[in-house]
C-alpha cells in the first residue's frame, strides 16, 4: 500500500513540474516537438532547403550516408516525365556534390552545401529503400508524373501512388533541385 501511495505522489509531483514548464514552450506529447508554428527562412533561389530528416520508427536502423568513391561517381538520377503538360525533367547527384539538372533541353549545374550533400546521401542510405518495389503505378489514374530513379545498382519506377515514406522523402529532396 505504501509503495502505491509513494508512486501516486511521485506521479502528481511530475505532473506539477510539467505544468510549470508548460508555459515556457508547449510541445506535442506524441512527437515531442513544438506545437506553435515557427516562421522559416525563405529558401535561397540557388539552393533548395534541406528536407527535415524523418525519424525512423523505433527499432528501425538509423540511415547513414551512402559512401562516395570519387567526384565522378553518379549517386542517383531521377527522371520525371508525364503529367498533363508532358513534363520531362532530370536531376543527377554526383560524388563531388554537384547537382546536374535538365529541363526542356536546358542544362544547369549547382553545388550542394556540405549539409545538403550529407542529407541527400543519408536519404539514399535509408535501409527502408531496400523494401521499396521496383515498380509501382496506379493503373486507374491518368496524368500522374512518372519518376524513374537509379541508385545503388537498381532502378525504381513509380508514380508515387503507393505510400513509401523513404522513397517519398528522396523524391521530394531531389525534386527541390529541379527548375520550377
Amino acid at each position: 500500500m505504501a509503495v502505491v501511495m509513494v508512486a501516486g505522489l511521485l506521479g502528481l509531483a511530475g505532473c506539477a513540474s510539467e505544468q510549470g514548464a508548460a508555459g515556457a514552450e508547449r510541445t506535442d506529447a506524441a512527437a515531442g516537438t513544438p506545437t506553435a508554428a515557427s516562421p522559416s527562412a525563405p529558401a535561397s533561389p540557388s539552393a533548395p532547403e534541406s528536407p527535415t530528416p524523418a525519424t525512423p520508427p523505433s527499432g528501425s536502423p538509423r540511415p547513414s550516408p551512402v559512401p562516395v568513391t570519387g567526384p565522378d561517381q553518379l549517386l542517383v538520377t531521377m527522371e520525371v516525365t508525364g503529367g498533363f503538360a508532358g513534363v520531362q525533367k532530370e536531376v543527377a547527384l554526383r560524388g563531388d556534390g554537384a547537382v546536374h539538372t535538365t529541363d526542356k533541353g536546358e542544362r544547369a549545374v549547382r553545388r550542394t552545401s556540405a549539409a545538403q550533400f550529407t542529407e541527400l546521401r543519408t536519404l539514399l542510405g535509408d535501409p527502408a529503400l531496400d523494401d521499396v518495389s521496383d515498380f509501382t503505378k496506379n493503373m486507374q489514374a491518368a496524368d500522374l508524373f512518372q519518376y524513374t530513379l537509379r541508385f545503388g545498382g537498381r532502378t525504381v519506377r513509380t508514380d508515387l501512388s503507393a505510400e513509401e515514406p523513404a522513397l517519398d522523402r528522396l523524391v521530394q529532396a531531389l525534386s527541390a533541385w529541379l527548375p520550377q
